[in-house]
């Protein structure tokens, strides 16, 4: 009897070897990319991929026809300017929790106006000898790091969870190379216009690695500046003879071929994805944007900079293919911003828009003066967008029978008198005080909080009526409208599911989504969402 009870479960386990479990099967999961390449177009509107879609042949076809196309990525805040897309790119956070309200903004610390990369505490590295001084603003040519970034990206978090993992940063401008790149980066690198070289700071490096060198030894952009574009022979990308002899170069279809180049030189020389841990290279391609500024969304150099970036992507893709394998490889591309029509295409087709008659700053300051008296009311360096209060100014303000009136009050005033300015085309403008208690309402209202960091950010608001802006000529981009907020959102490789999605999507959601991929921690500032819809099980 006891031997047929011990006998029992060895049938049972013979029954389970010949049959098959009745366990559940579960699929295999994907295999993690060893490289992922984020790619930002600086300044490239949604409908660029639809208007121009038969003249692509190259890498924006292959990301539409074998990738994740979401159709709908709208951006939440405001402004919608080249600093903060990039840092909303890789890091998901809105600037509310990023601290990068716009490409500058007035440090009231420093006392001073500052870019959102801007450090002094750094020296820059490969490029020439113009950097300014300290002070009274920074600016682009100042060395550069992410230490104003208060938030980690994605390629923070993959350096965290394997130290071993590598992250490059490249575009024209040092913004464009920092911001996605973040903290970790091996390094971050940009264009110097005094050399023609891709230079980086000490806080990433001492020297520029060999593989760096050897590419600004080619010295292309001195070839580049003297060559024409086919079909627009008014461009001229020679500068006067001065300590930036490269000046005009960005602003042309050289400058996405210098980075290009660049990248693929990075790719070679660190051995991306060519590792035991997942890689990363980040590049924002800056030409489009300098081009777009000139001529409008609806100039045919804009097209032809549209094609010729898918021509680039191309030869990027097929790089990377020999070297670590496109079915390794997982492709995220996206853009930082749109851009306004100009007002003369607004004329042309009978639309509302123009160029705003009146100086920003002058004219609020007319209007403080007329309510509270003559004073020095505004801080210079702020935007078109975000007023700078003088504290000492306010603090001096009293009613018509004496009292000192609170802040609160005098922004309030100060609000209502600049709404009543009609030569400023204003739709809305908020008050730090309404800010620091919480705007609700429709999706203008959700931009502005969205966009608000207390310490750094101004004290007056400005939203203008749609396609109103300051300037002469040109074209820029800055609103919570859809022509600066619409913009493409495509993936392509492993774990991605190919199609085209239309339930409204953010930029935000780059990061999170790609560090479900990895399974890893998603960086600490992002407010966006794994895009669940588009991921392979």
């Amino acid at each position: 009897m006891f031997s047929r009870i011990r006998l029992f479960p060895s049938l049972l386990f013979l029954e389970a070897l010949l049959f098959g479990p009745s366990l559940p099967v579960f699929a295999a999961q994907p295999t993690k990319p060893k490289l992922i390449v984020a790619i930002i177009v600086d300044q490239f509107r949604y409908d660029y991929l639809t208007r121009f879609r038969s003249d692509y042949h190259g890498g924006l076809n292959q990301l539409l026809d074998d990738g994740a196309d979401f159709t709908s990525a709208y951006y939440g805040q405001v402004p919608t300017v080249t600093a903060v897309g990039h840092s909303i790119f890789l890091s998901g956070a809105m600037p509310a929790v990023s601290g990068i309200i716009g490409n500058t903004w007035y440090d009231r610390d420093e006392e001073q106006v500052v870019t959102s990369v801007c450090d002094w505490e750094e020296k820059q590295v490969g490029g020439g000898t113009h950097q300014s001084a300290k002070g009274p603003r920074c600016t682009d040519s100042d060395p550069a790091s992410p230490r104003r970034l208060l938030v980690s990206t994605l390629g923070d978090e993959m350096r965290a969870a394997n130290p071993k993992s590598k992250v490059v940063g490249i575009s024209i401008k040092a913004r464009g190379a920092i911001l996605p790149s973040g903290h970790r980066a091996a390094g971050a690198y940009w264009f110097d216009d005094e050399t023609g070289n891709f230079i980086t700071s000490t806080f990433y490096m001492q020297q520029l690695p060999p593989w760096a060198v050897a590419y600004n030894n080619k010295k292309l952009a001195a070839s580049y500046v003297t060559k024409k574009w086919n079909g627009f022979p008014s461009w001229d990308f020679r500068a006067a003879a001065s300590v930036a002899p490269y000046l005009k170069l960005p602003a042309s279809p050289w400058g996405n071929e210098l980075i290009e180049g660049f990248a693929e030189a990075a790719l070679d020389g660190e051995q991306l994805g060519q590792g035991d841990a997942t890689d990363l290279l980040t590049i924002s391609y800056s030409s489009n944007d300098y081009v777009g500024h000139r001529v409008g969304p609806d100039a045919p150099e804009v097209r032809d900079m549209s094609i010729r970036t898918d021509q680039l992507l191309a030869l990027l893709f097929k790089r990377i293919d020999a070297k670590v394998g496109l079915k390794n490889t997982l492709i995220v591309l996206s853009a930082d911003h749109g851009v306004a029509p100009t007002p003369e295409q607004d004329s042309r087709d009978k639309m509302p828009g123009g160029y705003l008659a009146a100086d920003i700053e002058d004219s609020v300051s007319s209007a403080l003066n007329r309510e509270f008296g003559k004073a020095n009311w505004i801080i210079p360096g702020g935007s078109d967008t975000a007023i700078y209060l003088n504290s000492e100014a306010l603090n001096k303000v009293k009613n018509h029978d004496g009292k000192s009136l609170s802040r609160a009050e005098v922004e309030n005033i100060a609000r209502e008198a600049v709404l009543a300015i009609p030569q400023l085309h204003v739709a809305r403008v908020y008050s730090r005080e309404q800010l620091d208690n919480g705007v609700a309402g429709d999706f203008l209202a959700q931009a502005e909080m969205s966009g608000y960091y207390p310490r750094r950010s101004g004290d007056l608001f400005l939203i203008f009526e749609p396609d109103w802006m300051s300037g002469t000529s040109g074209t820029t981009h800055f609103s919570p409208y859809g022509y600066d907020r619409h913009v493409p959102l495509l993936m392509m490789g492993p774990g991605i599911k190919p199609g085209r999605y239309n339930s409204p999507v953010m930029p935000n959601d780059v990061a999170p989504t790609l560090a479900s991929v990895l399974d890893i921690q998603a960086p600490n500032g992002s407010s966006g969402r794994v895009l669940t819809e588009a991921l392979a099980h």
